[in-house]
């Protein structure tokens, strides 16, 4: 297996205005780091924001070669172009879930990246209130140039959430890792080579677990899939997260417990 000739990170984000900066910042260094003759794209979702957020990603890629913003409306049964406002094309995505955005951004990654063949490309997926390490990206292309058709990473938090919650999230953590692997996966740090991808039908559309639901269709359909216990990018500690499901939802619900327990 050969190490991939691009890379396209795709980053949902929806009223991110107080995280987007570090985001994007951190993954363009991370990018950075990739050797000069491996192409990048980078496709930021922008999902129905109401905040400064889209106005911060157009200053923030201004000068960034292979960058791109997609606005959405909203969710429905159809996808369709030209709805912008004068900022450009809008998008209704074709399902209620985050995976449709994560498909939104990946499809128009590829188009992006057309003249490559899908098995030359490396899809790399995180959070809009994720910061990633400098090594992020060459982790992946590696991981992926020694036969991994998906790897999933690991997270650590952001300072903020109670000592209870945030020592029991740990523990869920080393429950799930079995020296340099685990058994975890998140959208915030999700790699997946671009023909795999494809051939499973991408993320579940609706719902929460997109992540989940596409790391079960990669095992199922027999792609080396890899977890190490030592790719890791940092997230929020929120508890009140952007869509129903995700971390922050374990998070409160952590902390909840906690103070339902007097801790």
């Amino acid at each position: 297996m050969t190490a991939p000739h691009a890379v396209a990170v795709v980053i949902p984000a929806r009223d991110e205005e107080d995280a987007i900066e570090a985001c994007l910042l951190s993954v363009r260094e991370s990018l950075r780091h990739l050797p000069p003759t491996v192409e990048t794209v980078l496709t930021v979702v922008l999902d129905r924001c109401v905040d400064d957020t889209p106005a911060l990603v157009d200053a923030l890629t201004a000068d960034w070669p292979g960058a791109a913003s997609l606005r959405v409306l909203g969710a429905g049964e159809r996808r369709v172009a030209g709805l912008g406002d004068g900022s450009g094309p809008a998008h209704i995505v074709g399902g209620s879930g985050v995976g449709a955005l994560r498909d939104l951004g990946v499809r128009d990654a590829l188009d992006r990246l057309r003249h490559l063949p899908p098995g030359a490309v490396w899809l790399l997926h995180t959070d809009a209130d994720t910061t990633v390490p400098p090594n992020w990206a060459t982790a992946h292309v590696e991981l992926a140039a020694a036969g991994a058709a998906g790897v999933a990473g690991t997270v650590e938090l952001t300072d903020g959430l109670s000592s209870w919650a945030a020592r029991r999230h740990e523990q869920l953590v080393v429950a799930g890792t079995d020296g340099d692997a685990h058994h975890h996966v998140y959208g915030a740090n999700l790699g997946v080579r671009a023909d795999a991808h494809l051939a499973v039908g991408g993320f579940p559309v609706d719902g929460a677990g997109e992540d989940h639901g596409l790391w079960q269709a990669l095992g199922a359909a027999g792609y080396p899939l890899r977890r190490p216990s030592g790719l890791r990018v940092r997230t929020s500690s929120r508890t009140c997260g952007r869509a129903s499901g995700g971390l922050a939802d374990l998070l409160r619900d952590l902390h909840a417990a906690g103070r339902a327990g007097g801790l």
